[in-house]
């Protein structure tokens, strides 16, 4: 299995990571302003986050010294995988 069909193997969806985990985003769901708005945010793929707080309605993610909040709608369209 290549590093690609292991990233699909263990793939789910952000808001389903719990507090304290840390993950990979591996792909976007959604149409074009959707996918420009999140990755304006600098939540591309491949970046490694932090779930710091997840209250099922809302997220609060870290990446490097960035506190981003999310919603539970985006967060079910941002893919992500446990960081290694």
């Amino acid at each position: 299995m290549d590093g690609v069909d292991r990233d699909i193997a263990q793939a789910f969806p952000l808001g389903l990571a719990r507090e304290g985990d840390s993950v990979r985003i591996v792909a976007l769901r959604g149409g074009a302003a959707f996918v420009r708005r999140i990755t304006d945010l600098g939540l591309n793929v491949g970046a490694d986050l932090v779930v710091s707080q997840n209250e099922g309605a809302r997220l609060v993610l870290v990446r490097g010294n960035m506190r981003l909040g999310l919603g539970a709608g985006a967060a079910h369209r941002i893919i992500v995988r446990p960081s290694t």
